[in-house]
């Protein structure tokens, strides 16, 4: 199998099977587990930080091009557009799911992940079986399966760029080390879709195979990212870079603040400065 072949199934596993994973455990779901997620994404975190700022942009500043290196501005611009694509795509998934719970006011609704029923919707449930208002529901799973499916495109583009810059590491380098923790990142975006959509009368079977699906924009992203970064030296610095800035909203703006918010103790930090530690051991093997 050639390297585009193994980038797309790695990436296939990460996406399809994480958030397909995110889905079983939707469908079992336990309410006394947010510390255990808290911990999970901390560590997430903090690997995820040191491949970015200890390989993806160095590699994207050192790369060569017309007897020098890239241009320092197209790894800034890269870094910025990347967070700015996914801030976007996380308003557009905040906007909708937000306004799932027809009764709850606005002022009232949660607006933090402070607990993993809320990080995952399904903190209304009761009130919403109460009010005959499973159709609701259902249409929110959809939504909900519609905007992390766009959401994953941009986390493919991360691997698939890290494989264009070193496609000899299949099992080792930080294209692999991304994809796993991409898939642990999955998890509970996966149990964002089924929940509200078993919630709303779908079949479990079926609620974890349309979760699973969600995934393979993840796929699609990495193909995009990987021949990018194989078409020019500036394409792979951009692809690098934008890479770069989306794990940076990743974390920053979801990760650290899921995980410190559902679990308020200084364990998470701790977690955090594990996967960091591991992380930069693993980039520099």
């Amino acid at each position: 199998m050639n390297i585009a072949g193994w980038v797309v199934l790695i990436t296939a596993i990460a996406g399809v099977a994480g958030t397909g994973l995110g889905g079983v455990v939707g469908a079992v779901f336990r309410k006394d587990s947010s510390k255990v997620v808290s911990l999970l994404l901390s560590f997430a975190a903090g690997v995820m930080l040191a491949v970015v700022c200890f390989d993806l942009i160095p590699e994207s500043l050192s790369v060569e091009y017309n007897g020098g290196t890239v241009p320092f501005w197209v790894t800034v611009l890269g870094v910025a557009g990347g967070y700015a694509i996914v801030h976007i795509l996380n308003y557009f998934i905040d906007r909708n799911t937000n306004k799932e719970v027809k009764h709850v006011s606005e002022e009232n609704h949660p607006k933090t992940a402070d607990a993993l029923d809320e990080l995952i919707h399904s903190d209304h449930l009761l009130e919403h079986e109460k009010e005959g208002s499973k159709s609701q529901l259902f249409i929110a799973g959809i939504v909900m399966a519609l905007a992390i499916a766009l959401h994953n495109m941009p986390e493919g583009m991360v691997i698939g760029a890290s494989y264009a810059d070193n496609p000899a590491d299949i099992l080792a380098g930080s294209g692999f080390i991304l994809a796993l923790i991409i898939g642990l990142h999955n998890i509970p975006e996966g149990m964002a879709v089924s929940v509200p959509l078993i919630a709303g009368g779908m079949n479990k079977i079926k609620a974890v195979l349309i979760t699973a699906a969600t995934g393979i924009p993840t796929v699609i992203g990495a193909v995009i990212g990987f021949y990018l970064g194989q078409f020019s030296p500036i394409g792979l610095a951009v692809s690098l870079s934008l890479a770069s800035g989306a794990m940076l909203y990743v974390v920053l703006g979801e990760l650290l603040p899921e995980a410190f918010l559902m679990f308020k103790s200084k364990l998470p930090a701790l977690f955090v400065l594990i996967g960091l530690i591991l992380g930069l051991i693993l980039v520099q093997i």
